[in-house]
Order: structure tokens, then C-alpha cells, then sequence
């Protein structure tokens, strides 16, 4: 049990990284280095001609040697500076061609099992019963199309009138018939009883004398 909870997790930092880190320290503390060189090399220059100005050739002499010798020291460490800068250049493009071989590699295993899945004798097959569907979609689309002659264009147009005709006489065939004979003429309503004898009294006050 202990030694299943003792397992430390696996680094996700490679030794390439490493070397990377590493290489970019010197390379700062090179660039460091170079900085005080060459605030040393300004300093000397300045100090050797305020000391000609005073007369001190000797010692202006030596200090120029020193500058002559901290100037070596410069370019030394501007060459190894440069050396650092393309090793550190070349370590990451390494990597980088690495992660694209390895998404070549996972996309080849990738591929591989897709044509596991199908194999060439099954493509062929379904290519050879797509091209026959192909080809008899052809046939129809002739035969329906283009390889008709006159008559039988003719056929077909008496035909379809045939059928017009026949829908024209069973949709009139299903109307009512027109009568020929004229409607009769509405007869009067016949009025209330109580409206007869106030109508005949009142045509006999009109016949009688004034």
C-alpha cells in the first residue's frame, strides 16, 4: 500500500527542456557578464585619458592593456553568446519537429485503422454497384427523353388529349340538368280573416250618397 501512495507523478518536463533552462541561465549571466565588461571598457578609456592629461603616460599604458585584454574577453563572450542563442534555437525547433512527427504519427495510426475498417475488395464492390446505378439512371433518363420518334410523340399527345376528354365529360356528366320548362309565377298570400269585413265596410261607406 505504501508503495502505491510513495509513486511520484510523472514530469511533464523532458530533458530537452531542461537543457533549454539551462542554456538561456548562461545565456543571462553571459549577457550580464558582457554588460560589466563594457561598462569596464568605458570606465578604463576615460580614466587612461585623464591620466595622459596628467602627465601619467605609464599608467595610462597599462590601463590600456587592460582594456586591450577586457575587450578579447568581449568578444570571446559575444561568440559564446551566439553559440548559446542557435543551441537554444536548435533545441526548440527539435521539439517542435518532434510534436509534428508524433501528430504524424498518431494521424498515420490513425488512417490505418479507417482502412482496416474497409477493405479493397469492399470498395470495389460498392464502387462497381455505384457505377451500375449510374449507368441504368441512364438508360431511364434516354428512354424517357431523347429516344422517342415523331409517331410515338404523336402517340402520346393523342393519348394525353384522350385523357383530358374523358375527365372534361365525366366532370359535366356529374352537374344537375338545366329544365327547359319555365317556373311557375309565385301565387298571392291570402289575406287575414280579420282584414276581409273592415275592408268590405269600409267600400260600403264610400258607395252611400252625400
Amino acid at each position: 500500500m505504501g508503495s502505491l501512495f510513495s509513486k511520484k507523478k510523472e514530469s511533464r518536463i523532458t530533458e530537452q527542456d531542461k537543457a533549454i533552462l539551462q542554456l538561456k541561465k548562461q545565456r543571462d549571466q553571459l549577457k550580464q557578464y558582457s554588460k560589466r565588461i563594457q561598462l569596464s571598457l568605458e570606465k578604463d578609456r576615460q580614466m587612461a585619458k585623464t591620466l595622459l592629461h596628467s602627465g601619467q603616460k605609464s599608467r595610462a599604458k597599462l590601463l590600456l592593456k587592460k582594456k586591450r585584454f577586457q575587450e578579447q574577453l568581449l568578444t570571446r563572450t559575444e561568440g559564446m553568446l551566439d553559440n548559446i542563442e542557435q543551441m537554444t534555437h536548435d533545441l526548440e525547433f527539435a521539439q517542435v519537429e518532434m510534436k509534428v512527427l508524433d501528430g504524424l504519427k498518431d494521424g498515420n495510426a490513425a488512417l490505418k485503422k479507417m482502412h482496416d475498417l474497409v477493405s479493397i475488395d469492399e470498395i470495389e464492390r460498392i464502387m462497381d454497384e455505384t457505377q451500375e446505378g449510374i449507368e441504368k439512371q441512364k438508360e431511364i433518363d434516354d428512354l424517357l427523353s431523347g429516344q422517342l420518334t415523331s409517331e410515338d410523340e404523336d402517340a402520346v399527345l393523342a393519348e394525353l388529349d384522350a385523357l383530358v376528354a374523358a375527365e372534361d365529360a365525366e366532370r359535366e356528366a356529374k352537374l344537375p340538368d338545366v329544365p327547359a320548362e319555365p317556373l311557375p309565377e309565385p301565387e298571392p298570400e291570402a289575406e287575414p280573416a280579420a282584414e276581409q269585413p273592415k275592408r268590405e265596410r269600409n267600400s260600403e261607406k264610400v258607395a252611400l250618397p252625400a
